[in-house]
């Protein structure tokens, strides 16, 4: 190994001994850090650490000459002599340092330690001494004179410093003289019992500054040899006693020289002997009780310390031994003689007898005794010597580490002293002694002593602990009588001694519990049994008890309770058994607060939990340690668990519990390691059996035939009418009542099951009470003899179905000598049999008397049996009530850690998400029983820690029932997801310039309660943020905080602008504040009579500054929260969560029977609007703007993209429809938004072919409102409308040609506001390329256009009407704008209609009406719209109408010859207008253009007239047309229009058709004779005349007497015409019209 170098502080390399070792381990030349190395990576700490935990003394360097120390060392200690009686007479030449006869080279000095030593003769000159002879420890007083004055030699200790002065004189280097001749004398003093304490403490000064300065030194020569004569003669000193003070300064010096030793360069030299009995020198020290109490600590901290140089060699042989560790054991029990450790007190070991059975204090050899070589000259003297084996000297047994120097002197003349260092042998009978100390029972030592011995332990495990694991036969002590002890130890009332004991076993654990399954299963057990209170969680005003749900009440069980009517005649009872540390029972409060810190050192280990969750509660027999754990640690982390233990203790228990989820969160991304671990699956699989069979065991200890078919059912028994298979679970379970079981096996019924579970068992080679005891400890014996009888006999056949055992007769001797058993069994151990009344072994035997095939059994064999069931009754181990029940069981479990295997290691996270998901239900509650409970300001932020950890690990891991959880708790701390929705009747609004706050009843509240405050912000920001995804029924929860801080202004509709609206209007303040109105300060005076004031109007006082600071609070937490962020995240979850928050807003939506708003009723009756007042509102539903609010988001969430429509588009759907369907009980606002939300949610659904929304069905609902709701809908109605119908595609086409669709446009288009967009929605309509005005809509899109056109003449005729001077000059310029737009938007309408006309024959083609009807359908529309617009009172209107009516009436499509329906153009279009332009009213709503008006419809009646008049021709109508126009004309002419022009242009209109008709022959004058001549010529000159009377001439003048002169040249023109080509009434009307 390596060592500080002198003087440098650096680790150099060193030589000699210990570096020859270590190459040979190394295999390679070089120094031994390797093997160093080796130890640091074992064991995973930094190699700093574990070179500082190696034990090294610090060089110290030294400023005198090394070999000049020496001798002033040498002086100092003769000189304390030669002061003593005893050496007053000296020679001078040990004064001088020379020798006493130097004629002599060679002398032979004879020396006798004690009188029972043999005599020992040491050549002194072998050891390089110089000549003059030398003795060690001599038991007569040398150098004295004797009686007569004859003069003797000197005394061997003066000589030995002489001879080294005379050595040291020819030292130049002191590094290379001897070690053993260096330590000679003053070994010599040490040992002497002649000498005082003072001069033995100046020896060992001495020494111990050898080491100190580095004199001596690992290179020194003889090192080894050296260090076990040091050894040997520190754990041998004598010295005579003086005074106690004295005496124990020798004692100290000898301790913290053999702590040097041990861990100095030289300690690894020391052999196994050497090491023991420097252990158990201090051992006896700690032990003595004679020795002051600061001595006994001084020994006991000295103990700990060389410990820890003693276990840490465990690593360095580990190194050495490599893989093969136990082959390592084995050569240590063949190659060493077996050592013994016996530390003592006043004479007698304190080490009981090892082999088992009573422990007997072992008798020693006394201490006048062992030194009665020198105490019998000296009285007085005081010995360390341990006590021996057999009565002999430690020099005396066979050890390279006991070797006397006059024997080491005479091996060295022959050949090098081997010494094998130190190895497992000391360590083993190191830690068998500690362990043995522990023994709780015994009376050799007391409490002080084990707690010691605790201490020692304690620092071994923790150096070496894992180690210790490594080595077979120490680990073997650790899970035997370490744990036996300490398990016992655990359940003491000693307060010192149960902490020790506890935290010896939690490092023990900590250690080497992968040795320690079972062991471990029973020390947690005991303490959860301990600790768990039956005390239901006191209920506290103010926290709700939902909270707390799912702290357990009580640990789960391995097995079920004992029952109390058992085999016994009186059931032990509970208390007793508790005395008895075999269960919990209850233990004082500060023991309860020592185990809690015991299991929260344990709850530090970050694989700990992991490891009892794989080890414990994945196995089927094993408890559910994990749970039990966290259970525990829950409900002792309430309050009133300070109540049975100490304050302290929930503070400990909540610290071990956010620990615990600190190392979850803290592996959370860790990556996973799965090498040499369980299969997840597999343990999830075993999990879920152990659900089954603890069930199933339950109903079988109610019913067992029910239990038996449950676990055949679930799997766990395989055939149920299979024998064999039913016993293997009953004999495999721990679960089962063994009550239950014994009862059920011996029914009658049960034969073959009993069979089968006999034989499961192996009697061979066994006794029949042994066998007997086997057998019942698997079950408990009914109470009826028949049952028993059964019993008995199904084991005698089962005892005997192999070889009967020697002297046992058959199955008859069994069953009698079983039964007989049984009956001595009772007799022996029932209370409430007299002692003297019980049965001896005679009774016993003459009871068996010719019953083994008739004869009787070999005595012997009976006396064994009857002192077995004398001593150890056959009974449960659990019921055991005798001071060896502990013992008893301890034995069973050890049977069963054969096969229960080491416990899995679990440094992962692969098991971290199944451990949460059965372990949160007690943190979640913990945690919120403690934030609503706890007055320290430092608890909140490790609980706001604990909250948010768990919801991270709840969303990594998906254990969303956990998450959902933590929300409700958190919600309800919070207060705003109350139930009942919030008093917003005195809300009152205060503003100052334009900031303003809502001052609420939420507000209030909120702002005044810390608590609810900081769970608000907790859920927000650390539980729900980032974790939306995961959450399920917690959306509930989080959807009302949302809506009540909605309703009550606290968060702002943000998400309106992503569905193209304004935000959704909030609920109008009951009271508004204007602080800027009122002084700053109006005194005490003013505000109260503004509160006397406030309440005499009725109205509620002003808020308080109190208030008001309460709700600026709330405003800020509320900020802080980012509510809005969090609204945003949730749009954009994927589908399945965003069904979970959809489910979530619809439930807070009204039923369908129920009024589709939430009514909050005021507590007293509004009053009417007033200044800083209520404003009341109209009768009606009321509005409710948080209905609005989960309408508009389940919208958003359902319109995102294809995969969140097919997920909520129908529930949203079908929400939505509610609501629209319900709107005679929804406010019109609502209503408003949730149409528009339903059109936007079938545009989406149409665009991705999903139909969730029938367009008819939608349009059906909203055309059958009441007109003032639809009104009040109109504007979002509209727009919904538009976007629907913004693309071409099916739903467009859809929508124009339902007929509901048009009767809505219909009902509104006259809205204000809601006009120009319908209007542009029309627009579209028709000047879309695609075919949108079809047959099913014609008629609709006419009559709105007609309409818009007829809005414009209102407009018209109303700005004539209306004063110009009664608005204000702004107001009339909004009004003339507005004006403006309905007369733009009328023209157009007109000029659409014209439009119209090029695709009426179209229409007419695809209509496959009948002419008459489809001329009818089609035509009529566009001519009446027409004909009305051409009387409009607006002059542009009017004009457009009358341009857009002549090209219409002259469409060649119009006319036709194989129909006659255009006709009616006469008598439907053109004499109603000339009738509806002669009304005054008309012709007054605009004399002057009305005038141009009627010229216009005159001239164009002509005109159309003479336009088809070869068509007219032929139709039998024709006259009476012509007749009617004619009376038209007439009226007129004579319709006082004055000078307008109407008489020339109806006068030319006229010539023109009479000289057309006159040309074409259709008015012929009479013939001479016929005076009448035909009816169209009278008729027609008739009625011209009453209005032209000269027209007639001048179209048909009378005959001439000279030639008649030439036609006019537009007759001529005509004639001509005529002649050239066949003229059609098209071509004659257009020439007309030219």
């Amino acid at each position: 190994m390596a060592e500080l170098s002198q003087g440098s502080g650096q680790l150099a390399p060193t030589s000699g001994i210990a570096e020859e070792r270590d190459q040979k381990v190394s295999g390679m030349a070089g120094p031994s850090t390797r093997i160093r190395t080796a130890i640091v990576q074992r064991n995973g700490l930094p190699p700093e650490d574990n070179l500082s935990a190696m034990p090294r003394e610090r060089t110290i360097s030294v400023a005198v000459d090394a070999v000049a120390l020496i001798t002033t060392e040498c002086i100092t200690v003769t000189s304390a002599m030669r002061k003593h009686a005893r050496w007053a007479h000296s020679s001078v030449s040990a004064i001088l340092g020379g020798s006493p006869s130097p004629s002599k080279s060679r002398e032979t000095i004879r020396h006798f330690r004690n009188k029972e030593e043999p005599e020992v003769i040491i050549e002194m000159s072998s050891m390089g001494m110089g000549s003059a002879p030398s003795a060690f420890l001599s038991g007569s007083r040398w150098g004295l004179r004797g009686k007569k004055g004859k003069s003797l030699e000197d005394d061997p200790l003066i000589a030995a410093f002489a001879r080294l002065r005379n050595d040291l004189r020819r030292c130049t280097d002191i590094r290379t003289f001897d070690i053993p001749a260096l330590l000679h004398p003053f070994l010599q003093v040490i040992r002497s019992s002649s000498t005082s304490a003072s001069i033995t403490s100046l020896a060992l000064v001495a020494i111990t500054k050898f080491f100190a300065y580095n004199l001596i030194s690992r290179s020194s020569p003889r090192l080894a040899l050296g260090m076990q004569l040091l050894s040997a003669a520190i754990t041998h000193c004598r010295f005579e006693a003086s005074d106690s003070a004295a005496d124990e300064t020798v004692l100290l010096r000898i301790l913290k020289l053999m702590e040097g030793i041990l861990s100095g360069p030289g300690g690894d030299l020391l052999g196994d002997e050497s090491v023991c009995e420097m252990m158990e020198t201090g051992l006896s020290m700690c032990c003595q009780i004679r020795l002051s109490e600061l001595l006994r600590r001084s020994a006991e901290m000295s103990m700990s310390s060389m410990c820890q140089v003693v276990f840490e060699r465990l690593k360095t042989l580990e190194i050495e031994a490599g893989d093969n560790v136990e082959a390592m054991d084995d050569e240590s029990r063949d190659s060493h003689s077996p050592l013994k450790l016996e530390p003592s007190v006043n004479g007698t070991t304190v080490i009981p007898d090892s082999t088992g059975g009573e422990m007997k204090p072992t008798a020693v050899v006394d201490e006048k005794e062992n030194t009665r070589g020198s105490a019998e000259e000296n009285p007085g003297s005081t010995s360390l010597d341990l006590p021996r084996e057999q009565g002999k000297s430690v020099a005396q047994r066979a050890s390279a580490s006991a070797i006397e120097l006059s024997q080491t002197a005479k091996e060295t003349t022959e050949e090098p002293v081997t010494i094998k260092p130190y190895g497992l042998p000391s360590i083993r009978e190191l830690f068998r002694v500690l362990v043995d100390l522990l023994q709780p029972h015994s009376k050799q030592h007391g409490d002080g002593m084990r707690v010691m011995a605790l201490r020692i332990i304690d620092v071994a495990l923790e150096v070496a602990g894992s180690s210790i694991a490594r080595h077979p036969s120490l680990a073997m002590l650790a899970k035997d009588d370490l744990c036996r002890h300490l398990f016992q130890l655990v359940r003491s009332e000693n307060m010192t001694l149960l902490n020790e004991s506890l935290r010896v076993a939690g490092t023990l654990l900590h250690t080497c519990r992968g040795v320690l399954k079972l062991q471990q299963e029973l020390f947690l057990s005991y303490l959860v049994a301990c600790l768990h209170p039956r005390v239901e969680i006191p209920i506290e005003p103010g926290i709700d008890p939902a909270l707390y749900e799912g702290i357990p009440e009580a640990p789960k069980l391995t097995r079920p309770p004992t029952s109390s009517n058992s085999g016994r005649s009186t059931p032990v009872p509970v208390k007793d058994r508790q005395k008895l540390g075999m269960e919990g029972g209850s233990r004082k409060p500060d023991a309860r607060e020592a185990m809690v810190e015991s299991i929260g050192a344990l709850s530090r280990i970050p694989s700990y939990l992991v490891e009892l969750f794989v080890n414990y509660d994945c196995e089927v027999d094993r408890a559910d340690l994990c749970e039990d754990m966290i259970g525990l640690l829950s409900r002792n982390a309430f309050p009133d668990a300070a109540t049975w233990s100490t304050t302290n203790v929930p503070a400990l228990c909540l610290d071990a519990l956010l620990g615990y989820v600190q190392f979850i969160a803290d592996r959370l991304y860790l990556e996973q390691q799965r090498e040499g671990l369980p299969d997840r699956g597999i343990l999830r699989e075993r999990r879920a059996r152990k659900k089954i069979v603890i069930r199933g065991a339950t109903k079988f200890n109610e019913n067992p035939k029910s239990g038996i078919a449950y676990l055949a059912s679930q799997g766990i028994i395989e055939d149920p009418d299979n024998a064999h298979s039913v016993a293997r679970f009953l004999r495999g379970t721990a679960r089962i009542s063994k009550t239950v079981l014994g009862d059920f096996l011996s029914k009658k019924t049960n034969d073959q099951i009993l069979k089968a579970f006999m034989d499961l068992f192996n009697f061979s080679k066994k006794r029949v009470d042994e066998a007997l005891r086997e057998l019942l400890n698997s079950f408990r014996l009914p109470g009826e003899a028949p049952l028993i009888e059964r019993i008995v006999e199904c084991f005698s056949e089962k005892y005997c179905s192999g070889t009967t055992p020697e002297g046992i007769a058959g199955k008859d001797a069994v069953h009698v000598l079983a039964y007989a058993i049984i009956i001595l069994n009772t007799d022996q151990h029932n209370p409430s049999v007299k002692n003297e009344k019980r049965m001896t072994y005679t009774d016993f035997a003459k009871n068996l008397r010719g019953v083994n095939g008739g004869g009787n059994f070999d005595p012997e064999y009976l006396q064994q049996i009857y002192n077995s069931i004398k001593t150890n009754e056959i009974i449960l181990p659990e019921e055991h009530n005798t001071a060896r029940a502990f013992d008893y069981g301890w034995e069973e479990l050890l049977l069963k850690t054969r096969n229960a295997g080491d416990l899995v290691r679990c440094d992962t996270n692969i098991f971290d998400a199944d451990m949460f998901e059965a372990t949160w239900r007690p943190i979640v509650a913990t945690l919120s029983y403690v934030f609503m409970s706890a007055s320290e300001d430092v608890v909140f932020p490790r609980i706001n820690t604990g909250f948010l950890q768990c919801a991270q690990i709840a969303a990594a891991y998906g254990v969303t029932e956990a998450l959902d959880r933590i929300i409700y708790c958190m919600s309800s701390i919070s207060t705003v997801a109350q139930d009942r929705p919030w008093n917003t009747a005195l809300n009152t609004k205060v503003q100052k310039g334009k900031e303003s706050v809502m001052v609420s009843e939420l507000a209030v509240k909120l702002g005044g309660n810390f608590r609810a405050k900081l769970a608000t912000y907790v859920l927000f920001q650390y539980v729900v943020r980032g974790n939306v995804q995961e959450i399920r029924s917690g959306w509930k929860h989080i959807v009302r905080i949302w809506l009540n801080l909605f309703a009550n202004s606290l968060i702002s509709p943000s998400l309106s602008r992503r569905l193209g609206l304004d935000p959704i209007p909030l609920q109008t303040a009951a009271h508004v504040v204007d602080r800027a109105e009122k002084p700053a300060d109006g005194g005490f005076i003013s505000s109260f009579f503004s509160t006397i004031s406030s309440y005499t109007a009725d109205d509620p006082p002003e808020p308080s500054e109190e208030e008001l600071e309460y709700t600026m609070t709330t405003v800020d937490c509320v900020a802080n929260c980012h509510i809005e962020d969090l609204l945003l995240e949730a749009t954009q979850m994927p589908p399945r969560a965003t069904k979970d928050l959809t489910l979530a807003l619809l439930e807070q939506l009204p039923q369908d029977s129920s009024p589709a708003v939430i009514v909050v009723k005021p507590e007293r009756p509004s009053s009417p609007t007033k200044a800083n007042g209520y404003r009341q509102g109209n009768r009606g539903p009321a509005y409710d703007p948080s209905f609005v609010y989960v309408l508009e988001i389940i919208t958003l969430l359902a319109i995102r993209d294809e995969a969140s429509l097919a997920a909520v588009g129908e529930l949203v759907a079908d929400a939505l429809q509610n609501v629209v369907r319900n709107a005679g009980n929804t406010h019109f606002m609502v209503l408003s938004r949730a149409v528009y939300y339903l059109l936007l949610l079938l545009q989406k659904s149409a665009a991705l072919d999903q139909a969730l929304v029938r367009a008819p069905v939608v349009l059906h609902t909203i055309s059958s409102f009441s007109q003032p709701k639809l009104e009040k809908s109109a504007a979002l109605i509209l727009k919904g409308l538009i976007i629907c119908i913004k693309e071409s595609g099916t739903l467009r086409n859809e929508i124009i040609n339902t007929p509901d669709f048009w009767s809505t446009i219909e009902r509104i288009h006259t809205v204000p506001g809601v006009s120009a967009g319908v209007f542009s929605l029309l627009k579209a309509i028709i000047e879309d390329r695609s075919p949108a005005v079809t047959a099913d809509n014609y008629e609709f899109v006419v009559g709105l256009l007609n309409s818009y056109a007829n809005a414009g003449g209102a407009a018209a005729a109303s700005q004539r009407q209306r004063d110009p001077t009664s608005r204000r000059p702004q107001t009339q310029e909004q009004s003339k704008t507005r004006e403006i737009e309905v007369f733009q938007r009328g023209e157009e309408a007109v000029h659409f209609v014209q439009q119209l006309t090029g695709r009426v024959p179209a229409l007419i083609e695809q209509s496959h009406l009948e002419r008459n009807e489809a001329w009818i359908t089609y035509w009529s529309p566009i001519f009446e719209c027409l004909r009305v617009q051409c009387e409009n009172p607006h002059r542009g209107i009017r004009r457009r109408a009358f341009s857009s009516l002549q090209s219409a009436l002259q469409s060649a499509e119009l006319a036709s010859s194989d129909h006659q329906e255009w006709t009616a153009i006469f008598s439907e279009v053109l004499f109603p207008l000339i009738e509806r332009l002669l009304k005054p009213e008309v012709y007054q709503s605009d004399p002057a253009g009305m005038s141009e008006t009627r010229i216009s419809v005159a001239r164009l009646l002509c005109k159309i007239f003479l336009h088809y008049l070869v068509s007219l021709t032929e139709w039998e109508g024709m006259m009476e047309t012509w007749f009617r126009i004619l009376d038209h004309m007439d009226r007129l002419m004579n319709s006082g229009q004055g000078r307008s022009g109407m008489e020339e242009e109806i006068s030319e209109s006229l010539k023109n058709i009479l000289y057309f008709m006159k040309s074409d022959g259709y008015l012929v004058p009479p013939s001479p004779g016929d005076e009448a001549g035909s009816p169209i010529w009278g008729e027609t000159w008739k009625r011209v005349d009453r209005f032209l009377p000269g027209m007639r001439k001048e179209i048909f003048p009378d005959p001439p007497s000279q030639p008649q002169p030439p036609p006019p040249p537009q007759q001529q023109q005509q004639s001509q015409q005529k002649e050239q080509t066949p003229r059609t009434s098209a071509e004659s009307g257009s020439r007309e019209g030219n």
